[in-house]
């Protein structure tokens, strides 16, 4: 590319003594410099159309390879960049060489070609950026990692390195002493970008650790999110609460701060049940032969689980039975924990845990299944004889003043 781009400035260089010597008018510098220009702009022109059907050419290659990665990367989008490039190097090359005394208007034109071509190169590179994002997130086993604020992070550097290349130029400096001078500021750009350096640092140590990932179920008590995670970028985490508000919180938060993430649950098709009811502890009590024999005729209740002896607590047949229950019901996790427990007295009654994990982890669905379990929870406690607490309401008191008057 050297030896072709020497060789090309040679040949204008030959061309421009041929007219020098050719021209003979006054203002023959003027007129060369004209001419020379002209075909310097020509010819960057003809470079733009030459360059479009070999990138063409080139897509047509790609489009007929087996693999689908080089699809993805070299698009129509990142082809336009790239044919956008052509004609802002040719010009670049020979314009220089189109003066005879090069002077301020040559090194304007320089400048303004070099600032032309820094801007096309960014969009190039940004262009393949995005494309290596979207490849990524196409496949499958690339979803689970949340890589979106890598490539941004990218994307910003390289529109750092042209604005410091840039600057390089119009202060005449090498972009190390530009470089150099930002150093010493640094204070005052990690306050600008603190955002962006805490959101990258987050983004890699929640890829590392696979900590959450777009599409799990998280709760972030603090900023009162609930819902599913919809984009995951540099600076922001996107969660669609259940009531289908949008709450956005910085990824840092994620990483300083606790949540709760849910889609190991999803994951293994158990959802947990953990829920108390109140048993009034005046019902507690002994249950008596005929009290037995009453409550084993119901067909829902399994015989073995009573006994002769009647000093069995009402409670306890009850525990069991709804344990066994339970572990009938197909829709219950038989290789989950199952147990129906006591948990410590309150002044209000004793509460009865009913702890197990269901196969449907949908919320709906699992809504309606453990409903229906706790429809008949409680529909089969007075059948041994045991009582629910509820707290007296105003249409209670109201009959007891009545009862009394």
């Amino acid at each position: 590319m050297n030896n072709y781009v020497s060789f090309t400035a040679e040949c204008f260089e030959n061309i421009r003594e041929w007219l020098a010597t050719s021209i003979n008018l006054s203002y023959n510098s003027t007129v060369l410099t004209t001419l020379l220009l002209i075909a310097a702009l020509i010819l960057s022109v003809l470079g733009y159309y030459i360059s479009l059907p070999i990138l063409r050419m080139i897509a047509r290659i790609v489009e007929k390879t087996e693999t689908d990665w080089d699809d993805d990367l070299i698009n129509p989008r990142l082809l336009k960049a790239l044919s956008l490039l052509t004609p802002a190097l040719i010009a670049e090359w020979l314009i220089p060489h189109s003066f005879i005394n090069p002077g301020g208007f040559s090194l304007s034109l320089h400048l303004l070609f070099s600032f032309y071509i820094i801007g096309v190169t960014i969009f190039a590179v940004n262009t393949l950026l995005d494309n290596l994002h979207n490849a990524f997130s196409k496949r499958e086993k690339f979803k689970p990692f949340a890589i979106k604020g890598i490539f941004q992070m990218g994307k910003l550097i390289a529109i750092g390195i042209g604005i410091i290349i840039g600057l390089s130029l119009i202060v005449g400096k090498s972009p190390i002493a530009i470089l150099t001078a930002l150093g010493a500021s640094a204070a005052i750009l990690m306050l600008v970008f603190k955002d962006t350096i805490l959101g990258l640092v987050a983004s890699v140590q929640l890829t590392a650790n696979n900590m959450v990932k777009v599409g799990d179920w998280i709760i972030v008590p603090k900023h009162n999110a609930n819902g599913e995670v919809v984009d995951i970028s540099l600076t922001i985490v996107k969660i669609r609460n259940w009531d289908n508000s949008i709450t956005t919180i910085p990824p840092y938060s994620l990483i300083s701060e606790s949540f709760q993430n849910f889609q190991e649950m999803r994951d293994s098709n158990a959802r947990r049940v953990s829920r108390s009811l109140i048993i009034d502890i005046k019902s507690i009590n002994f249950l008596s032969e005929d009290q037995l024999e009453r409550v084993s005729k119901n067909p829902l209740i399994n015989s073995h689980l009573f006994k002769s002896d009647i000093s069995v607590p009402n409670i306890r047949l009850y525990r069991e039975y709804m344990e066994n229950w339970l572990y009938e019901n197909p829709m219950v996790r038989e290789d989950k924990i199952l147990m129906v427990r006591q948990m410590e007295p309150t002044s209000n009654g004793l509460p009865l845990d009913f702890y197990f994990f269901l196969s449907e982890v949908k919320w709906k669905e699992f809504e309606h299944i453990q409903s229906d379990i706790f429809d008949h929870i409680y529909a089969t406690a007075p059948l041994f004889g045991l009582k629910l607490y509820q707290a007296p309401s105003g249409e209670d008191i109201r009959s007891l003043a009545k009862t009394k008057g």
